[in-house]
């Protein structure tokens, strides 16, 4: 297929690259330049947006948060009818938008209901597995919208992921993304505790991971992340700033649904309280710093 990929970032890059592999014929756009060129090295193509759109049977969103996909989309200038000068304007009928970002569940569905107008489908499809299931091409991702319409596009989910499941009508990929995003926060916190547990009493701290992994306590945290956790080495995979952005949104549509969340609640405190000391931009296993810092131990400067 011919495929725009918007958002060449930590996640996108990746992504885009791996549907160049799958053979597709993909079109970077990213704000800053440099992305972009780098993806022309790996045999992408780039274009204008209206240019790109326009010559497309898909478009591929992976951007930061809800304001910037509904800019991508409906443009700069517009109101819901979408003419400011967004991909919908250059959209053929029949074009399919695939909304790869984690963006507030109200958003999708409000997107969609402009597309569908338009004679533009969408679906929302958020993923997880971080920079390392980008680059392996092993992301889960969770749809949102018509089966037909990821029955269409299934081929490219299939060269970025390895697990993608139909999990009902628009915004509902982005109601389990934001129950993920709950998760893996709750555990990088439980994680961080236990290793300056572990650290406080003297253990031997890989060893310790290794049995714990093997155990009921096992998970991707402790299999993938602990490591650089142990060695206090946090750069970004996932950016603290924008996991406390996604908390936002799981509050948010908690309080939406009267759903008590007091974990939650504390997380996203906890995720607060990282980008408040100057942590925003590191990974969110840098949330270890906070649990350092309560427990009196010595914090280097971010870097």
């Amino acid at each position: 297929m011919t495929v725009t990929f918007i958002g060449l970032g930590i996640m996108g890059a990746p992504m885009a690259r791996n549907l160049l592999a799958a053979g597709h014929d993909v079109i970077g756009i990213n704000r800053s330049h440099g992305p972009v060129a780098r993806f022309i090295a790996a045999g992408g193509r780039a274009a204008e947006l209206a240019d790109a759109v326009a010559a497309s049977e898909v478009v591929m969103l992976m951007l930061p948060d809800s304001p910037d996909v509904e800019r991508v989309v409906l443009g700069d200038d517009s109101g819901a009818d979408g003419d400011g000068g967004g991909v919908l304007v250059a959209a053929r009928p029949g074009t399919c938008i695939v909304d790869l970002s984690s963006i507030a569940p109200a958003t999708s569905r409000r997107l969609a209901e402009v597309c569908a107008t338009r004679g533009i489908r969408y679906l929302d499809a958020p993923v997880s597995g971080g920079e390392q299931g980008a680059i392996e091409g092993t992301l889960s991702i969770m749809v949102g919208g018509a089966a037909d319409d990821l029955a269409a596009v299934r081929p490219l989910l299939e060269a970025i992921g390895s697990t993608i499941v139909h999990v009902g009508d628009v915004g509902a990929g982005q109601t389990v993304k934001a129950a993920n995003q709950l998760i893996v926060a709750g555990t990088i916190q439980l994680v961080a505790e236990a290793l300056v547990f572990l650290e406080q009493h003297g253990a031997d701290v890989e060893a310790a991971v290794r049995v714990l992994a093997g155990g009921l306590a096992g998970n991707r945290i402790l299999d993938r992340k602990s490591a650089g956790m142990i060695e206090r080495r946090f750069e970004p995979g996932f950016r603290i700033e924008l996991h406390r952005k996604d908390l936002g949104i799981y509050l948010a549509a908690a309080r939406d649904a009267g759903v008590v969340s007091p974990a939650g609640a504390v997380v996203g405190q906890l995720l607060e309280s990282a980008v408040a000391n100057g942590d925003g931009a590191l990974d969110h296993t840098a949330l270890l710093r906070g649990v350092d810092r309560m427990n009196g131990r010595e914090v280097t400067p971010a870097a």
